[in-house]
């Protein structure tokens, strides 16, 4: 029997539909605060940020004036306390929902960028319910 082998090795990039680069490029930039684009390729179509992980970045693509949001595969995004920063995203002007929290595995909560694409962030639950 032949050994498996494992051809996938992580995230490169996660790639996210946009009718506006310039305006997309402040959202991610400025208002999620990802700092410059890795690459600023506008004619191209491409703006990559880093994620703040060494596990994958965030591109921003042109796509047509009539394309819909996306709300069906979500990029999810680590952050230290899931409570805070979207207290802080809310502060920026980002709507979003409330917190979701699975006690002892994970709070989450979505929240959405200037072209209405559903985003997550996450942090590590409190061990129990009544923690938060």
């Amino acid at each position: 029997m032949e050994a498996e082998v494992n051809l996938l090795k992580g995230i490169n990039v996660v790639s996210i539909s946009v009718t506006d680069l310039d305006q997309a490029r402040e959202f991610y930039r400025d208002v999620l605060g990802l700092g410059e684009p890795i690459y600023d390729l506008p004619d191209a179509g491409w703006i990559e940020f880093g994620s703040g992980s060494p596990s994958g970045n965030i591109a921003v693509t042109k796509t047509e004036p009539h394309w819909q949001p996306n709300t069906g595969t979500t990029v999810v995004l680590n952050v230290e306390d899931c409570h805070a920063a979207c207290t802080e995203l809310r502060r920026r002007g980002v709507h979003g929902e409330n917190q979701v929290v699975f006690p002892g595995y994970v709070t989450f909560c979505s929240f959405y960028d200037s072209f209405e694409n559903r985003l997550q962030m996450c942090s590590p639950a409190p061990a129990k319910e009544n923690e938060s």
